[in-house]
């Protein structure tokens, strides 16, 4: 499982910084064209992380909503001034999880890709490391996700207490 000590990070202009105050849940790596175009790169690299654990230090994010792959769209957290992406909301998870973009955290080498998805379409120059699992599409969670971290998403979607 990934490092449990808190995250930080920041956007290009250092207006907006933000802490992980624990561990992803799980981090994805994907190869989709729908990544591929929406960051200008070769993939996303996303931390999986309950919303409540994302703290903003300083500046305040700008949210714009987007249309995608699966058709019921995300909301992107951008910094008002520089426009990075530092993290998402897909309609699937709401705004309980954030997928906070690797690339943003002050030390990104702390957390490695779980895993990575839809390498069908992955530039075909992009080689995967051995002993990460590698999946066409998507794959099944509850088969490749650690237990704490299946309990945490549980938790986090659960309807809340009347």
């Amino acid at each position: 499982m990934n490092d449990e000590t808190p995250h930080t990070g920041h956007c290009t202009c250092n207006h907006v910084r933000y802490r992980m105050t624990g561990a992803p849940m799980f981090v994805h790596c994907c190869h989709c064209r729908w990544c591929q175009r929406e960051t200008g790169s070769a993939f996303v690299l996303n931390a999986m992380i309950e919303a409540d654990r994302v703290e903003l230090l300083q500046g305040e994010v700008e949210v714009t909503a987007t249309p995608s792959n699966s058709g019921r769209g995300q909301k992107i957290a951008r910094c008002p001034q520089c426009h990075v992406a530092l993290w998402s909301n897909y309609a699937g998870s709401g705004d309980r999880i954030r997928f906070v973009r690797v690339g943003t955290l002050d030390e990104p080498d702390r957390l490695p890709p779980d895993v990575h998805i839809f390498t069908r379409s992955k530039q075909p120059w992009v080689i995967l490391p051995p002993g990460v699992p590698a999946f066409a599409e998507f794959y099944v969670r509850e088969q490749l996700w650690p237990p704490e971290a299946l309990a945490r998403r549980a938790a986090v979607l659960a309807p809340p207490a009347e």
